[in-house]
């Protein structure tokens, strides 16, 4: 992605005047389609306030942060999978704002899985959910536009425990590519970016080196034998 226009993004999102446009659709806690301005700039994003959580027993509250977690690792990983990502203080009060994706929201993981030339994308967002333990993989959280498909919605991520729940169970039992592995291995092997860290309990943080090591000795997709470890709605 070009960096002029992530700069121009991330400056919009940090400094850019916060205007809730009206809630976003289907979402069991509050999310906020937001207008951003500057300087004659326009732009949208998703704004998510952590006071608009539903709690969790699972799960400690202010999940927005696990959302901007989620963007710092596929930054460290290199993929670019989820929309630029931020904490900030909103209209109501602080919470996390992603760029907007104009999606083409007819389209969903089981539409996109249909077509071979997406596999080597749709196999990265499940290598990332693996290493962040993704709880909520839906169907519709894999959004497609001009500029490739991005992974939303990741809150429900990090946790110590397994609590993998997701749709993209298609490639079980194949080889997982060696660079994806060289870029869990290269992240792993680090120290954890410092942004990334702090957003993280020191056993969160434990957790994830150890996913990935995991990931890195089986080398594979793994199998739900259970059929039991899928998210719902499916979309």
């Amino acid at each position: 992605m070009d960096t002029q226009f992530v700069a121009s993004s991330l400056d919009l999102l940090r400094r850019g005047e916060v205007t809730v446009k009206g809630q976003m659709p289907w979402s069991s806690n509050a999310t906020f389609l937001a207008e951003l301005t500057l300087d004659g700039t326009v732009g949208h994003a998703v704004y998510k306030p952590g006071r608009g959580e539903r709690p969790l027993w699972d799960f400690p509250p202010a999940l927005y942060r696990r959302e901007v977690a989620a963007y710092l690792l596929s930054e460290a990983l290199g993929w670019g999978l989820v929309p630029l990502t931020i904490e900030r203080e909103g209209p109501f009060g602080d919470g996390s704002l992603q760029s907007f994706v104009p999606a083409d929201f007819e389209q969903h993981y089981f539409t996109l899985k249909e077509h071979a030339a997406h596999h080597e994308r749709l196999k990265q967002i499940c290598v990332f959910d693996l290493l962040a333990n993704n709880a909520d993989r839906k169907g519709g959280h894999c959004l497609v536009c001009e500029e490739g498909i991005f992974a939303i919605d990741n809150g429900l991520t990090f946790h110590v425990q397994p609590k993998l729940r997701t749709v993209i169970w298609d490639f079980g039992g194949q080889p997982i590519a060696t660079p994806l592995l060289d870029d869990v291995r290269r992240v792993i092997d680090a120290d954890l970016p410092d942004a990334l860290a702090a957003l993280l309990t020191r056993d969160e943080r434990a957790a994830l080196v150890a996913r990935g090591r995991e990931l890195l000795d089986e080398g594979v997709f793994p199998v739900d034998s259970s059929g039991m470890r899928y998210p719902w709605p499916l979309v």
